[in-house]
């Protein structure tokens, strides 16, 4: 498989590659309650008989939000906009389908990619994941507090945010997580290349880089001295439960950290099936995934870049008769995935992307337009839009024999019998649908 750094190849500059995400979280402070008491040593004096003439008021609850540490994030209760509990699938009742869809980003830089699609899931009652980077919550005249595992002091492949751009990314990640999204990681300097690169770094550097990732997320206010900024209103500790590695690189040496660490899943596998998944080292493992690209006898990732990779050879800016075409084929790759998962053994299907104008922003516009199409069909109730979060709540509920019985379905098949039959326990094979295999074309990762 290869994996190609953006940036390097297509000659745009670091500061504007792939504003990639890291995580932040919700979190847990217990609440005091006010008392009072009588002194020691005096006697007790006994309320005349009849009602109480000064009932006692009940212990006032400790005002919200609660601040946390250097109050950069708070606690603020329960997340709103959240579904109900999961519960597990009744005998021979058809699975949902799942659609995640996910950002490598999570960084405003002046574009307003990230607000337009926080309005286009109210829209459209969807929730997401977005991957803050920890560096764009850390000021550049800060860097040399990062110190990247085998790089040096203050380097990253990514540019640090302008503070305008911080600014503006604190009020997109406050409100994502109001609106019921959640907030994963894509750690920090994003490095894919060298000897420095993810894909060598030991258990021992990927628990410094997230340490690390998760003081830049809990101590803006002390970094930035913005102490008139409003708090993130979650805690980070508890809201952080996974990510994704910068070029789905490393992941082997990274979930033994993860789960020590207590995350629940992680989305960094490249070249993934569309099949319902199962565990790595008792970490969910939910990878993109390869899907048919219109006009090509082979897959391609679901993510935007991978999309861009295969159409202008890793330029974002290819001459401008091209995006046409483009936009309307990177919208059908993800109709097409989407439509055979529903269609025959309901895997979840999972969309990365990126908030980039590449190409003219045609990839915004085709992940918009699968959005909305999507949705159409959710008002069934047998579809629904959720963070990756959500979904894991989903698996964690159900009975994993079902579940085993749910991974026995190949790309493509459908259930034998239909999902009736199929998971009150039948025996029957699964009967093929469409297949393919992801082909090595379409496999560039970033």
């Amino acid at each position: 498989m290869e994996f190609e750094e953006a940036g390097r190849s297509s000659g745009i500059s670091r500061r504007r590659v792939a504003r990639l995400g890291l995580g932040a979280g919700l979190g847990a402070a217990a609440g005091a309650l006010a008392g009072c008491g009588t002194s020691g040593g005096e006697k007790e004096s006994r309320p005349p008989a009849g009602p109480a003439r000064h009932p006692e008021r009940p212990a006032k609850k400790k005002a919200l939000p609660q601040l946390i540490g250097d109050g950069s994030t708070s606690y603020t209760g329960r997340q709103p906009k959240q579904p109900p509990a999961p519960t597990a699938l009744e005998p021979g009742q058809t699975p949902p389908q799942f659609v995640v869809f996910s950002w490598d980003g999570a960084g405003e830089v002046g574009n307003g990619l990230f607000p337009r699609f926080l309005e286009l899931a109210r829209q459209h009652d969807a929730r997401m994941t977005f991957f803050l980077s920890g560096l764009y919550l850390l000021p550049e005249a800060q860097k040399r507090r990062y110190q990247p595992p085998g790089n040096p002091v203050g380097a990253s492949d990514i540019g640090y945010l302008s503070d305008p751009h911080l600014k503006e990314t604190l009020r997109s990640v406050h409100q994502a997580w109001l609106d019921g999204h959640e907030i994963g990681t894509h750690f920090n300097g994003h490095f894919c290349g060298g000897a420095g690169s993810v894909a060598n770094w030991s258990p021992k550097q990927w628990r410094s880089e997230i340490e690390q990732a998760r003081t830049f997320v809990k101590s803006w206010r002390t970094h930035t001295g913005w102490h008139d900024q409003p708090a993130l209103p979650f805690d980070y500790d508890k809201e952080l439960i996974g990510g994704r590695t910068p070029c789905l690189l490393g992941q082997e040496n990274l979930l033994p950290v993860a789960r020590e660490l207590g995350w629940r899943y992680d989305a960094s596998s490249p070249g993934g099936l569309q099949r319902w998944p199962d565990k790595r080292h008792g970490i969910w493992d939910l990878p993109l995934q390869g899907i048919p690209f219109p006009g090509h006898g082979f897959e391609v990732l679901s993510m935007d870049y991978n999309i861009l990779a295969n159409q202008s050879q890793n330029s974002t800016r290819a001459p401008a008769h091209n995006y046409p075409g483009w936009r309307t084929q990177a919208t059908q790759a993800y109709l097409t995935g989407f439509q055979r998962a529903y269609e025959t053994n309901r895997a979840p299907f999972f969309i990365g992307n990126h908030f980039e104008e590449w190409n003219g922003g045609i990839y915004m516009d085709a992940v918009e337009e699968a959005l909305k199409r999507i949705a159409d069909k959710a008002g069934s109730g047998d579809v629904r839009l959720v963070s990756f979060r959500q979904f894991v709540d989903w698996l964690d509920a159900q009975d994993p024999a079902v579940l085993d019985r749910l991974r026995s379905l190949q790309v493509g098949e459908r259930p034998a019998g239909g999902w009736n039959r199929y998971l009150r326990g039948s025996k029957s094979p699964a009967t093929p649908g469409t297949t393919s295999r992801t082909g090595a074309p379409g496999q560039t990762a970033h």
